[in-house]
């Protein structure tokens, strides 16, 4: 399966969810690759810290701009991690360099074909993405199967969901009819404070697909951030860790399950 992390709004936790769950997927032996399509590269660094490696990502899509007789296959682009079973195609700040050239040469597609070749070695592919609508986004959404949307418990992300529900019925109609959106996924939640709870009821009234459990705030995600380890790898027992693997047990489940919440 192929899941997208995206939202416009940025801090809301894209590369916390994308690390983490897929981090618990390897963990339970599934084989799991990372692309990291944010020239941020904060997902590349929270994975394999000071030893994350060009060309990655940024040296799959120079590859779409030149001409070669013998291109390298997109298995050449990906960094093994510390974990068994996980992967990375990482990111770096020339990334952003290449976006307009690759928008104006139309290489929307070279990522869902290079994923479509990566596939049989994977069991699931995360695509982590930058907090705009550009073309990685983009590119991001075309390639893949599901999307999930975090959501941090605040107006101005409550106003970004609407948007994002046209982006993705665009791309759909557009480009991808196999896209849906799995979920949004309540983030940083806090169920003793009242706007919280309030937010949340509001969006499921609304009939928003509203995934549990819940993720709670906690300061140990941040000591997961600086010591570029999972949480599953840094405190296996603690309770956010639970709280993720109680979301991509979710997932799993309903892997097998085609909700199409557009029509």
């Amino acid at each position: 399966m192929r899941r997208v992390v995206f939202n416009q709004k940025g801090g809301v936790g894209k590369t916390t969810l994308v690390c983490n769950l897929a981090a618990i997927g390897a963990a339970q032996g599934r084989r799991t690759l990372i692309v990291d399509l944010d020239p941020q590269a904060n997902c590349s660094h929270y994975l394999l810290g000071q030893a994350a490696e060009s060309p990655g990502v940024t040296g799959f899509f120079e590859q779409q701009l030149s001409f070669r007789l013998s291109p390298q296959a997109p298995k050449q682009f990906v960094q093994t991690t510390a974990w068994n079973h996980l992967d990375l195609l990482t990111s770096d700040a020339t990334l952003d360099d290449l976006e307009s050239k690759l928008e104006s040469r139309y290489k929307m597609f070279k990522l869902r074909e290079a994923l479509d070749e990566l596939q049989p070695h994977y069991d699931d592919i995360w695509l982590d993405t930058p907090p705009k609508l550009g073309f990685f986004a983009r590119t991001a959404l075309i390639a893949a199967e599901r999307c999930l949307i975090p959501f941090d418990c605040d107006a101005f992300s409550r106003r970004a969901l609407y948007g994002l529900q046209s982006v993705l019925q665009e791309i759909r109609t557009d480009h991808n009819p196999q896209l849906r959106l799995e979920g949004v996924v309540v983030n940083q939640y806090q169920p003793r404070a009242r706007l919280p709870r309030q937010l949340v009821e509001e969006l499921r009234s609304e009939g928003l697909p509203i995934l549990e459990p819940f993720l709670s705030a906690s300061v140990r995600i941040r000591e997961s951030h600086q010591q570029a380890q999972p949480l599953v790898q840094l405190c296996p027992q603690h309770k956010l860790t639970q709280q993720f693997q109680a979301l991509y047990q979710r997932l799993q489940a309903s892997d097998s399950v085609l909700a199409d919440h557009f029509t």
